[in-house]
């Protein structure tokens, strides 16, 4: 099974233009998945441009409508100002001849605070195009991973307290659940936590199941328990609907691990058992610390006349805060 590092973002004090004190660092600017990248218009337009597009703007897995995983935009090294040097995450692109080595540095805090700040510097654009491809997991990595850092931070500095008590009481630890969060339905082995607007849903459940064995954190284990909890607790609109996997398109399944926690993610598309509703959702599977039952910290969303890309975020950050 492949296995996959998240690793969390770290604080890292610069020698750099915003060295001149912590404190005087303005806030972020810029929209939760944007990456803004600095490179004149030859380089931008060429293969080194079209290297960060195939990376950044590919199409994000298990939504419903085709979205980009990050929405980019181009600011020529001329026009990189005050106003541009706060955006949120940064790709830099250098090429010079003075540049004899390729390198790839990722750095944060340097003018905004917290931001990410990616440097790729070559002599030539060749090497640049060829760095990006290299490089590519690490820079992937690396937005995604401060993208969750900011997500976390705003959901603890506004917790939802309440929830978190009830879920914590029924399974030994909660997520943090942000303002807004009210629980649906609790019953001995399951907890329905949910943010809901006119036209969107968000939703998180978590659950528990006494463990047997290795062969339950497989995809076909982890799916199957997972329509058997919702198909007993989540009612669609209709009368004999629930939700279930979606049974055309099979989830993606990965290991992880997170802060030293391992877990199994499920990641898909939801669907509604005779009704007209569907979304993404992910899930997290792991033994709880008496190694006696499967804890699962599960998020979906349900927001059909909007996109799904950053509402899935939000609430698979959720996961990530489970203690």
């Amino acid at each position: 099974m492949k296995r996959i590092i998240i690793t969390a973002l770290i604080a890292v004090v610069l020698t750099s233009c915003g060295d001149k004190g912590k404190d005087s660092l303005p806030a972020i600017s810029g929209k939760a998945g944007e990456v803004e990248v600095v490179a004149n218009k030859a380089l931008w337009e060429s293969e080194p441009g079209a290297a960060i597009r195939d990376l950044l703007a590919q199409v994000c897995p298990f939504l419903p409508q085709p979205e980009e995983m990050y929405d980019l935009f181009n600011v020529p090294p001329k026009a990189f100002n005050k106003l541009f040097k706060a955006h949120r995450n940064i790709i830099y692109l250098n090429v010079s001849e003075d540049k004899s080595q390729p390198a790839l540095e990722v750095k944060y805090n340097v003018w905004a605070e917290p931001q990410l700040v990616i440097y790729i510097q070559a002599p030539d654009a060749a090497s640049v195009t060829k760095l990006i491809n290299e490089q590519g997991k690490t820079i992937l990595e690396s937005i995604s991973t401060a993208e969750l850092n900011r997500l976390l931070a705003a959901g603890k500095n506004y917790e939802e307290k309440e929830p978190g008590k009830q879920v914590r009481a029924l399974m030994g630890g909660s997520p943090k659940f942000p303002t807004g969060y009210s629980t649906k339905k609790i019953t001995d082995d399951f907890v329905w936590v949910s943010y809901e607007s006119t036209y969107t849903n968000q939703s998180i459940l978590v659950y528990k199941y006494p463990y047997t064995g290795p062969e339950q954190f497989t995809a076909e284990a982890l799916a199957a328990k997972r329509n058997e909890f919702t198909k007993q607790n989540i009612p669609c609109t209709k009368e004999g609907s629930y939700v279930i996997i979606n049974p055309m398109i099979a989830p993606g399944f990965e290991m992880k691990t997170y802060n030293g926690k391992e877990f199994a993610e499920l990641r898909g598309l939801w669907d509604a058992y005779n009704d007209y509703m569907g979304g993404p959702f992910v899930s997290h599977a792991f033994l709880d610390k008496t190694k006696e039952n499967i804890i699962v910290v599960d998020a979906f969303v349900y927001a059909p006349k909007y996109p799904k890309r950053s509402y899935i975020r939000q609430v698979e950050s959720i996961l990530y805060s489970y203690e």
